[in-house]
């Protein structure tokens, strides 16, 4: 099977040379492996290199690119051109966009050896290029050969959906796999979608030069995050000139004399959207087809496959891991779930998918981090959680770097001050978040952060003023007045 990335330049070629090498030969199976994995995305990769090392037999069986989505058309190439937009917002200079897409390939490139087919198999991976399908409950063919396992992994990930509007798909518009292959910057841009990507990809083509229209049907950007949060960053994209449509209804699309149009409606009137280029970044599509997942009585649904705390399928050999079964759709969650079947499939382990503590960022600027218990779900506990909020303009770092947009929050057992969630809208909000994710993995309470030296002058004191915010909720007047008497007696 031929693959080839456009534009069909020498970054391109070599990645596929890399990634899905034409010249590619299947090795020949013996035995029965002891692990199979269908999918070479995060969460397969991590699952074959981990179980490889362990000294287990494994095959790893991929149809495309070698990579996955974070690789090829997520978190790398999205982050390079992110930076480069950032560069461009910073300086004031109007930058080159085909140089910075050129750029771009070039770096995916330098990242794609590790992710590499010859890589996998240097780890002692059966790495087979091809269709892969169960033909059995505990078989698996590709290219002709028949894999026996005693454990397998469905890795194979998800892709972009198109909304269901009537003359959408007949407009070409971009998904995340066919937005970085651009060479020339559109004119204007209308994003569908204002979540984490549709408002990564708004900023990056406004600070390139572009005209950028993002609609939402919500009724604000980046809905699941905290409201005060979608604030700062609906302010951020207003500031920089995005045309944010919100509570928006898009009722058609189409295209001609080499426009792309959309039609929608909004407070209460039609509207009639004209641009070179429509992304869609709404919605997204588990690839389940070709697996033939009856054959192996695998349980499966719109979303995804069925899988129990433990990632295990209806079938109690085959497990599954990353976007084909979970709603957490991000890299590092593909990671951490693919470590639950390391243990689970090949040890016996009891691992449960509900214990893990899931940070994510949306990379905008200011980035927008969150882990744990969320503020609606705070507002449900009533008096049992406690808040507390510290704006970035109250931290020194932020100020002296002139980077105080945004806030952190943090909500805490009222009792026992244990962190239970935690948002943050800053600068380096992805670089920070990490202190609270193992603050809630270990069960640390507020108490703890507020004994932790954190070096001055850094972002990250927020963290601490907020524990000082929490220690002064314990001097209550009972407190104050005790401490009051033992200062008259030694005065």
């Amino acid at each position: 099977m031929n693959i080839t990335v456009l534009p069909d330049d020498r970054h391109n070629q070599a990645l596929v040379r890399k990634l899905h090498p034409a010249d590619w030969k299947n090795p020949e199976p013996t035995g029965r492996y002891n692990l199979v994995v269908i999918g070479a995305g995060p969460a397969g990769l991590v699952a074959a290199a981990g179980a490889a090392g362990l000294g287990a037999k494994v095959a790893l069986v991929e149809r495309h690119l070698m990579g996955g989505d974070c690789l090829n058309y997520g978190c790398v190439p999205s982050k390079a051109l992110l930076k480069a937009a950032h560069r461009a917002h910073q300086t004031g200079t109007a930058p080159d966009f085909a140089e910075i897409m050129e750029g771009l390939r070039q770096k995916r490139n330098d990242l794609a050896g590790h992710d590499s087919a010859a890589r996998f198999a240097e780890l002692g991976v059966d790495v087979f290029l091809g269709q892969g399908r169960f033909s059995g409950p505990d078989t698996v063919e590709v290219d002709g050969r028949r894999l026996r396992f005693h454990r397998a992994v469905i890795a194979t990930g998800a892709r972009a959906a198109l909304p269901p509007v009537a003359g959408l798909k007949e407009a070409a518009p971009l998904t995340n796999e066919t937005l970085f292959s651009l060479e020339k910057l559109p004119a204007h841009l209308v994003i569908i979608g204002a979540g984490p990507i549709g408002c990564e990809m708004a900023q990056a083509f406004r600070r390139l030069g572009a005209q950028v229209t993002l609609v939402e049907m919500a009724d604000r950007p980046l809905p699941n995050e905290d409201p005060d949060a979608s604030a700062v960053i609906t302010e951020q994209l207003r500031r920089e000139g995005v045309d944010l449509i919100l509570e928006a209804r898009i009722e058609k699309a189409g295209q001609g004399n080499g426009d792309k149009k959309i039609i929608l409606r909004a407070d209460g009137a039609e509207r009639t959207l004209t641009a070179d280029e429509i992304l869609v970044a709404a919605g997204r599509s588990p690839n389940l087809e070709g697996l033939d997942l009856e054959t192996a009585g695998v349980a499966y649904h719109a979303k995804g496959i069925e899988v129990n705390d433990r990632l295990q399928t209806s079938n109690a050999k085959i497990y599954a891991a990353g976007d084909i079964c979970s709603a957490w759709q991000f890299t590092h969650s593909a990671d951490a779930m693919a470590k639950i079947v390391l243990r689970n499939a090949l040890f016996f382990g009891r691992s449960k998918a509900s214990a893990l503590v899931m940070p994510w960022v949306t990379y905008t600027s200011p980035e927008v981090a969150h882990v744990g218990m969320t503020a609606s779900e705070a507002a449900a506990q009533g008096d049992k959680v406690a808040t507390f909020t510290a704006r970035m303009a109250e931290v020194d770092r932020a100020v002296l770097e002139e980077e105080t947009a945004g806030f952190a929050r943090v909500h805490a057992d009222r009792r026992s001050g244990r962190i239970l969630g935690a948002t943050l809208v800053s600068a380096h909000a992805g670089e920070s978040i990490g202190q609270m994710s193992m603050a809630i993995a270990a069960g640390l309470k507020m108490a703890d952060i507020e004994a932790t030296i954190h070096p001055y002058p850094t972002q990250a004191e927020i963290w601490k003023r907020l524990a000082g915010l929490h220690l002064k909720t314990r001097l209550t007047p009972l407190t104050a007045r005790i401490f009051k008497y033992f200062f008259r007696l030694f005065s």
